[in-house]
């Protein structure tokens, strides 16, 4: 059977992470989306997303194929269900679809002649870009069980103290020295060739992603996972890297999720609770508005390829869009535009042509390419949000 995980109607909410990438690209606990199914299901997928990403994260439809809800994170029982799925059949969660079978020559779809199925099992499902910490605890303890299953850990080294060993999980190649890990209140994942430097507490849950680097002295609090290839130093809590982004220095971020190819400077700090403890309200591309999150705490959300300079502070609820640049004293607004340079003394646009030189050097650190199809993104994106910029 072919699987194609859709984006679903919960797209714009996840925004400005799905201006860059599909829904199923999104990572929580310490797989993408898109790999929590792949293990489950035991195959490939790929992805029906929007048409500019479609070079990137292409399509691959057979005679009969399997579409699911990119939004849903796999369980045991919900994956046996899909497997399941028959000519006209659908599984559904209240009025959502989950997922359904279609073959390639059904121009649309019509539910009202499925047989609708209502899945039997409990699950997680990533709606809005606060779901992605809120629920990454729970996460990282599902993907954990997935990952180790069957698996031996790699020896704590003598010089790292620790609570509750059996809640270490140590890939090849990762090294760890004088730090100390916490496992009481969940598992701590370290991936290969991760390294945890001297002086380094660390609570669970806690994932450190393949190649990522904690720094001297960090304080990481529990539910925060820090995804392939980042740096991370200072305090975190309940925090969510995708990959390849840095914060490298002392400063706080708390309930917040950043994307890759970020950087924040030395002592970047945000807000993640306001002073009434008043609902936190963050910016909705969906509505165009803030929208109530029902939360106490939320921090700051950070698109793709964006930056802070030294000293730089969010207000709690900051959402910050893909490839901005933000410096300077005060609190800049709690809505940043993609591709914004400034800060909050004012904004104008990070043109294009900076943006590229940027983004290639970047990337070519990293032993990557910024070719035109990362090029061809960034550039469908600075059109669609320039009505969000002045002119």
């Amino acid at each position: 059977m072919n699987y194609i995980l859709f984006d679903g109607p919960n797209r714009n909410q996840l925004l400005p992470f799905t201006y860059t990438r599909p829904v199923a690209e999104i990572r929580v606990g310490i797989l993408t989306i898109r790999e929590k199914w792949e293990k489950y299901l035991g195959l490939t997928t790929t992805t029906l997303t929007e048409e500019y990403l479609e070079k990137k994260y292409p399509m691959v439809e057979m005679e009969t194929n399997i579409m699911i809800n990119a939004s849903f994170l796999p369980t045991e029982k919900m994956v046996a269900q899909v497997k399941a799925l028959k000519e006209n059949e659908a599984i559904i969660k209240g009025d959502e679809i989950l997922a359904f079978y279609t073959k390639n020559t059904q121009e649309e779809v019509d539910f009202d002649s499925y047989n609708l199925i209502e899945c039997v099992d409990n699950f997680i499902q990533i709606k809005n870009t606060w779901d992605i910490f809120s629920f990454n605890g729970l996460a990282i303890q599902a993907d954990f069980d997935l990952i180790t299953q069957d698996k031996e850990t790699e020896p704590i080294p003598e010089t790292v103290q620790c609570i509750n060993k059996k809640n270490i999980f140590i890939e090849e190649g990762a090294v760890i020295n004088f730090a100390t890990l916490n496992a009481s209140k969940g598992p701590i994942y370290i991936g290969k060739n991760a390294e945890i430097m001297e002086g380094a507490t660390i609570r669970a849950p806690f994932a450190l992603c393949e190649g990522s680097t904690v720094k001297m002295g960090a304080k990481i609090y529990g539910d925060t996972t820090i995804g392939p290839q980042c740096k991370v130093g200072g305090e975190v809590s309940n925090s969510v890297f995708f990959g390849y982004a840095n914060k490298g220095h002392d400063g706080f971020l708390g309930n917040s999720v950043i994307g890759e190819w970020c950087n924040l400077g030395a002592d970047t700090n945000n807000s993640n609770l306001k002073n009434n403890y008043a609902e936190v309200k963050i910016w909705s591309y969906e509505t165009e508005r803030f929208a109530k999150t029902g939360l106490q705490f939320c921090g700051l959300m950070m698109g793709d390829h964006s930056k802070s300079g030294i000293n730089t502070m969010f207000n709690t609820g900051t959402v910050v869009g893909v490839s901005a640049n933000i410096f300077g004293g005060n609190f800049p607004r709690n809505f940043i535009p993609s591709f914004s340079w400034g800060g909050s003394a004012g904004f104008t646009t990070y043109q294009m042509r900076k943006v590229n030189e940027v983004a290639s050097v970047v990337m070519k650190r990293r032993k990557l390419e910024y070719d035109e199809k990362e090029q061809s993104i960034l550039e469908h994106i600075f059109e669609v949000t320039s009505k969000y910029r002045k002119s």
